[in-house]
């Protein structure tokens, strides 16, 4: 069975078609076809404007339109779209999702970033690792972050706060919001603790410490590379660590806010099991469609 989610956030529009088949014990196998990323960075007309220009809506509904080709090419059945913080934020947010269906029939649905923790917590990572341990999933996107907080086998709180790495790139973010995560983290999350990490930047810091699949990253490297990383212009981060330039330019605030988060949470290693919104909700929709199935 072919499954597809489309995840347009406020620096990248993802596609992800995964592929859903039992294993030997019954439990179920997503396999990636294929991921497509666009980085539209609708939050840089959005985080400073309240809307998103002429100019970037038409490269939305492009890519939509592209997307839906290779939908058809994959003979994907079922998809599942939403839009995050960006088009949350936007005052013509609506009306833009509506002309993507008009001229594609792709519904997007705009989420709430409640909505957006709870499938990120989806792809039920924690369930897997030791029991004994609570974890603090972790989600740096554009325009926000997610925490969602796992310990004794149940979910204790989810969370969305409005920092992101282009709020952080434009200055968006004050520091009485720095302070209420601060406050949060330390009234809500305690003892034996490791962080699951989510997000493009944070996959990059893995792939480039060239860990094994499995093992976590140290806070401690983390708090390095973002040293590193904030000596270099992006340009000099674009040539020196080969990355693409809308990577280039939010890798350091990434790494600024799982920085902050795991030292207020006294979190001293980040596990990176490169999952993310979009494989959330890939698991949502195969649980949606065999609920309907069973019925």
């Amino acid at each position: 069975m072919k499954l597809a989610a489309i995840d347009i956030g406020s620096n990248a529009a993802r596609l992800l078609i995964s592929e859903a088949s039992p294993k030997a014990n019954g439990e179920m196998d997503f396999t990636k076809v294929n991921l497509v990323r666009v980085p539209l960075r609708l939050g840089i007309d959005v985080f400073a404007q309240g809307v998103i220009t002429d100019k970037r809506a038409d490269h939305l509904v492009d890519t939509i339109k592209a997307y839906k080709l290779l939908l058809g090419v994959y003979e994907v059945k079922y998809l599942k779209a939403c839009a995050t913080s960006a088009m949350r934020d936007a005052a013509n947010g609506q009306a833009i999702l509506t002309r993507v269906r008009e001229e594609t029939g792709i519904d997007i649905h705009i989420i709430t970033g409640q909505e957006e923790a709870s499938y990120i917590y989806e792809n039920h990572i924690a369930e897997h690792m030791d029991p004994t341990k609570s974890y603090l999933y972790v989600d740096v996107g554009g325009g926000s972050t997610e925490l969602t907080y796992f310990s004794g086998n149940t979910m204790v709180f989810k969370e969305s706060f409005n920092i992101g790495t282009i709020r952080l790139l434009q200055k968006q973010v004050a520091d009485k919001q720095w302070q209420e995560l601060k406050d949060f983290i330390r009234a809500k999350v305690r003892g034996n603790v490791k962080a699951i990490g989510s997000g493009g930047n944070i996959n990059k810091i893995f792939s480039l410490s060239k860990r094994k699949e499995g093992k976590p990253l140290p806070l401690e490297l983390l708090k390095d590379y973002y040293k590193e990383f904030s000596s270099f212009t992006v340009e000099e981060r674009i040539h020196a660590y080969n990355l693409r330039e809308d990577r280039a330019d939010v890798i350091v605030p990434a790494l600024q806010i799982y920085v902050n988060v795991m030292r207020w949470a006294n979190i001293d290693e980040i596990y990176v099991p490169k999952i993310g919104l979009a494989d959330g909700l890939i698991h949502a929709l195969y649980n949606e469609i065999v609920g309907i199935v069973s019925r």
